[in-house]
């Protein structure tokens, strides 16, 4: 096959290129351009796009003996990556950015590119698995499952992947430790062996999100209530706040009972963040819409497994699809789920599906 492979300038990346290399593929290295000002991003920045990581990108590429390009994804990127992200903390949801990249830019932006040039599919190094069923009939159907290393297993992250791009993507670390993966590398020469990890939101290098949304967003002064309607504080943004949140809430007295508070709700309409004891923010039934499926969707009432957090624990749950929105019922109540998250479903170690969390109650 003519596979595109997608290098960050990481070690994962790297070694994803080289197995699919020695599996036999014609493989071709791109390094993805995502900020228009990659030269102003610091060395070792938390995210992929950096001249640092093009050019460690391209000396892997070198060492394989493949071609290499860069190819300019940046416009598209800030569009529905960068904007959709201000968006919906502006509208007091909390997103996962690297859930949209992997929907709208590397599986769908990426993917689409390398099919027109004539490529059969595109490799990441993503820890996940993908797993062929052949039915009855003789016909091959393609599953995404956890990676073999707890620790590492990327699936969520990928659980906006439909039929169609899963049909056309490959994970080739799914079976490896990360140590696997640095040993491999080191073995292969790759100076990328030790480079550590990326981490946070790539597009925010210092880490500091709210300051990063106050600069788009601008100043936005309101009140900080408790679940009476009390005012206890103020805020220069709600965007800046999300279900959950504890620290940096600048309350001037602690509660009257002594506990701690956290962020309940973040009213938009009346630029007030609410905030409460612990037990408000129990809720064990979601509603997600904007569904994505791996495969065929639900039919009916079915057992899953329901992941809410990128390293988050799976939590045993019942979901039903219900018109253009999915219905989430967890078994047991959990704390902090913010709408703008994705809830991911699991069958096991597949992986079914995903949504956007629009709303949470207790039933």
């Amino acid at each position: 096959m003519r596979v595109v492979a997608a290098m960050s300038g990481g070690v994962d990346s790297a070694v994803a290129a080289a197995r699919m290399l020695d599996a036999g593929h014609d493989v071709v290295g791109v390094h993805l351009a995502l900020s228009t000002s990659a030269a102003t991003l610091r060395e070792s920045a938390r995210g992929c796009c950096t001249l640092e990581d093009a050019g460690d990108a391209r000396r892997v590429a070198d060492r394989l003996g493949i071609p290499f390009y860069v190819w300019d994804m940046a416009a598209r990127f800030r569009a529905d990556v960068v904007e959709d992200f201000v968006q919906e903390y502006a509208a007091g949801r909390t997103p996962n950015p690297c859930l949209r990249c992997n929907e709208r830019i590397k599986f769908a932006a990426l993917l689409d590119k390398a099919l027109a040039l004539g490529f059969d599919g595109v490799a990441t190094g993503h820890y996940a698995q993908v797993v062929e069923e052949v039915g009855a009939d003789g016909t091959v159907r393609r599953e995404l499952h956890r990676a073999v290393d707890p620790a590492k297993d990327q699936s969520y992250v990928l659980g906006v992947l439909d039929a169609d791009q899963l049909a056309r993507s490959f994970f080739p670390l799914g079976d490896s430790t990360k140590p696997q993966t640095r040993e491999e590398a080191a073995d292969r020469g790759f100076a990328v062996a030790k480079k550590p990890d990326s981490h946070d939101i790539c597009f925010i290098a210092d880490g500091d999100t709210r300051g990063w949304l106050a600069g788009r967003l601008g100043e936005q002064p309101g009140e900080i209530v408790d679940e009476t309607g009390s005012v206890v504080g103020s805020h220069q943004g709600a965007y800046a706040y999300t279900v959950g949140q504890r620290r940096g809430l600048g309350l001037g007295r602690p509660a009257a009972d002594g506990q701690p508070r956290y962020v309940v709700d973040v009213d938009v309409p009346r630029n007030q963040v609410v905030i409460g004891p612990a037990d408000l923010l129990g809720i064990d039934a979601i509603r997600g819409d904007h569904a994505r499926w791996c495969g065929e969707p639900p039919a009916g009432e079915v057992e899953v497994g329901a992941q809410l957090r990128a390293h988050g624990e799976e939590l045993p749950a019942r979901a039903w699809v219900d018109g253009d929105d999915v219905q989430v019922r967890l078994q047991e109540r959990t704390r902090g789920v913010a709408p703008g998250q994705s809830v991911v479903l699991y069958d096991g170690t597949r992986v079914v599906g995903s949504a956007t969390i629009a709303e949470t109650w207790r039933t």
